[in-house]
């Protein structure tokens, strides 16, 4: 007996036949989702950890004092006072100025009475970024943003992008053969602000 095959059988048969390759190319789109949103993962991850974009969108603050000598390390001085309770001495001194983001305040170079030499900001503010560090440079404020690097001294890790902060000078240096101090961002290669270092009078 020949049986006929009526629409609902066609039908049937229509989507026993597509239903696996249906599977397959669900299993190819979710697998493609899947690798997207993990590559968008790693973008992102990279993203944060090495542009470090959000610390645009706060200040680190400093408010440190202007720096004594350490307890005991001056000279005695009549009435058995020592040195130590007396004020820096200005070496040098200068404004900053904006390079490759804006930059305000003062910088001035201090000696202690007990020999060292610190590198003074007051006023200071420029933008937040990753891996800011303060360079004594040989390379004037308004000079080759390359230049910087040519002859410099690095005094550490920028403690705020907001405050009156101090950098010790390294034993040794003499600060007057440099030209300027520098915002360096060692991420990217700019100077954040620069300024010259004039003697005081």
């Amino acid at each position: 007996m020949t049986r006929t095959t009526g629409p609902l059988d066609r039908g049937r048969g229509r989507a026993a036949r597509s239903g696996p390759s249906d599977a397959r190319v669900r299993v190819r789109r979710r697998r493609a989702v899947l690798a997207g949103a993990g590559v968008l993962v790693v973008v992102a991850a990279v993203v944060l950890v090495w542009f470090q974009p959000q610390t645009l969108l706060y200040d680190r603050r400093v408010d440190e004092g202007v720096p004594t000598a350490a307890p005991g390390s001056g000279s005695p001085v009549p009435g058995g006072a020592t040195a130590a309770a007396a004020q820096p001495v200005e070496i040098a001194s200068g404004g900053f100025v904006s390079r490759g983001h804006r930059t305000v305040g003062s910088a001035r170079v201090l000696r202690l009475s007990d020999g060292r030499v610190v590198v003074r900001f007051e006023d200071f503010a420029t933008s937040n970024g990753p891996a800011l560090v303060v360079w004594l440079s040989g390379n004037s404020a308004q000079g080759e943003a390359s230049a910087f690097a040519a002859d410099h001294v690095d005094l550490g890790t920028l403690k705020g992008n907001v405050g009156d902060q101090n950098y010790i000078v390294p034993g040794g240096v003499d600060t007057t053969a440099f030209t300027s101090v520098v915002v360096w961002c060692d991420r990217f290669d700019v100077p954040f602000g620069a300024a010259d270092l004039g003697p005081s009078t």
